[in-house]
């Protein structure tokens, strides 16, 4: 079975901004996504109620305030840099609920960011990074819940959003 991506949900304007970004910066022909913040790559494809459970309690709380610190190299692509602790405790408490079946990429460690470009030579990434270094302000804004979809080999089947209180 495929397995569950979680992403946070973000407010509106934030999210506008971060697809405004992607759209300028990745290239078009492998751009199927809208911007996004991912928790959690691979949750267990046969763990529907466990995944949808553990989302519904973590969200049971405040929404989580973030803040876009800077941008990163991916290398060959580019990345905002997130940072909120309310957030990363909230991954945690997920993460917790499936120790031992997390993969690799789960269970190395959670550095949240938004890709905004990937897929590009070094140079074109190098001066990405450059460019959105000097132009990006940091700015703060909401975490409004999490939202949990099926990986459908490219785009993602969206099952369930769950927001914060």
């Amino acid at each position: 079975m495929n397995p569950f991506i979680v992403a946070a949900e973000v407010d509106e304007p934030t999210q506008a901004a971060f697809d405004r970004l992607r759209r300028t910066h990745f290239p078009p022909e492998r751009n199927r996504l809208a911007a996004h913040l991912t928790l959690f790559h691979a949750l267990p494809g046969d763990a529907l109620g466990d995944v949808l459970d553990a989302v519904r309690r973590v969200c049971a709380r405040p929404a989580p305030t973030a803040e876009v610190t800077g941008v990163r190299s991916l290398g060959r692509g580019a990345a905002l840099v997130v940072a909120s602790p309310d957030l990363v405790a909230a991954r945690a408490a997920v993460a917790a609920d499936f120790a031992g079946r997390l993969t690799r990429q789960d269970g190395h460690g959670f550095s949240p960011h938004v890709t905004v470009q990937n897929f590009v030579d070094p140079a074109t990434a190098r001066a990405t990074v450059e460019r959105l270094s000097a132009e990006i302000t940091p700015w703060e804004f909401t975490v409004t819940g999490l939202a949990v979809h099926r990986y459908a080999g490219g785009p993602w089947d969206h099952v369930e959003t769950v927001l914060f209180e």
